[in-house]
């Protein structure tokens, strides 16, 4: 196995090493005796994979909204499949495995309900309501920084306190990877400032490796899932065949392609990179599933539905705003939404400045200020775009019903 990119690697010889593993705060110790069982980004994957918002993952759309038949990809599905091609890519080139494994499970931590449909519904919301984009990657950031607890060895709910390298990987993985080859970059930057998709490398190969297995991963399992799903016919199969004759245009030999087409064509001086075949295989595939699956008469109607569902969800509970007396209006919602009403109140009461907040009772970070009808909006954004496909229609159904 030719491990090209070993020097590079993300390993305490690296000169990147400090920054790459520094957090916020010193993580409490380990619990095994002297002897430490786990290396930091180790430690990160457990604490990702434990995590609620990973687990939610399963219930929520990759393309297809609400399939009947149990084989079409999820959001953890495609997580999986990044973190699998991500690994092999890893392995092959001698890059550090357990920090891209880390990266890959919690890329998508950040998407909302209903996919990229989802995303794009929220972030005209969030401009409206308070002048920023809302994208899955820097809500990715957010949530593992501030609204994903998990409990110490006291039994304490404390933010994950990710590493560095985990957390620009989150923000690092959107966009498509540089055609010329991908490269992370030197410099340090704050990653508050990563404000959109694709504004800075990524700081690791590591990094770079998850972007591009991200690319890979979804061309060929979009194309199964539309074939499995009837939205494709057996011209459009022909036509996509015909038009790629170096490879049979399947989920196996998409990814089998240009795992090695990238593995055989990378190196450090010019970066992650594929030939000019396996570019030309990538858009046209892309184009092709753009065109006939993404845009497909089929899928529009869901999309008008997540458009009503999503700003009526918002209006409710913005409606309900009174500084911070906001958590008690909503709790006097309870005779009509009974369900909106006892968990939105608890959520924003944990992570808000809201009368009555027991501080004793709270360790983890104030996210946001009620006193701030912008910041108010925000949080429910943030709490709208944790939820599962079925957990949103639940509450919508919830708040039209009678």
């Amino acid at each position: 196995m030719i491990k090209k990119f070993e020097k590079e690697a993300m390993f305490e010889e690296n000169l990147k090493w400090k920054q790459a593993i520094k957090r916020e705060e010193k993580l409490y110790d380990q619990i095994y005796g002297d002897a430490p069982m786990r290396t930091e980004f180790d430690r990160d994957y457990t604490r990702i994979i434990n995590c609620s918002g990973y687990r939610r993952l399963k219930h929520k759309t990759q393309v297809f909204f609400s399939p009947k038949n149990d084989h079409i990809c999820t959001r953890i599905e495609h997580v999986n499949l990044v973190e699998s091609i991500s690994n092999t890519i890893a392995n092959y080139l001698g890059l550090n495995t357990e920090l891209t494994k880390a990266i890959a499970v919690v890329h998508d931590i950040g998407h909302s309900p209903f996919g990229h449909q989802g995303e794009k519904i929220l972030s005209k919301i969030a401009e409206r309501e308070y002048g920023e984009k809302f994208w899955h990657g820097g809500n990715g950031l957010n949530f593992v920084d501030n609204l994903e607890l998990l409990r110490d060895v006291e039994g304490i709910k404390r933010n994950l306190n990710l590493t560095y390298a985990v957390r620009d990987g989150i923000l690092g993985h959107c966009g498509n990877a540089k055609i010329s080859g991908q490269k992370p970059r030197e410099n340090v930057v704050n990653l508050k400032d990563f404000t959109y998709p694709n504004k800075f490398d990524p700081f690791t190969w590591e990094a770079c490796v998850v972007k591009i297995a991200d690319n890979i991963s979804y061309l060929g399992r979009d194309l199964e899932d539309a074939k499995e799903m009837k939205l494709l016919n057996d011209r459009d199969l022909q036509n996509i065949d015909k038009a790629i004759e170096s490879i049979k245009v399947n989920n196996t030999s998409i990814i089998g392609f240009l795992i090695g087409d990238l593995c055989k064509n990378s190196n450090v001086e010019e970066g992650l990179k594929f030939s000019e075949e396996a570019h030309f295989v990538m858009e046209k595939i892309r184009n092709f599933n753009n065109e006939k699956i993404y845009k497909n008469d089929k899928i529009q109607p869901t999309i008008r539905y997540f458009t009503v569902l999503m700003n009526e969800i918002f209006y409710t509970l913005k409606k309900e705003f009174n500084g911070t007396s906001t958590v008690k209006n909503i709790r006097k919602m309870k005779r009509y939404y009974p369900v909106l009403s006892e968990e939105f109140s608890d959520w924003l009461e944990e992570y808000s400045n809201s009368d009555g907040r027991d501080e004793n009772k709270y360790f983890n970070k104030i996210v946001y200020d009620l006193n701030d009808i912008k910041n108010y909006s925000k949080a429910i954004i943030d709490y709208m775009s944790g939820m599962t496909d079925q957990y949103i229609v639940r509450t919508y159904n919830e708040i039209v019903s009678f």
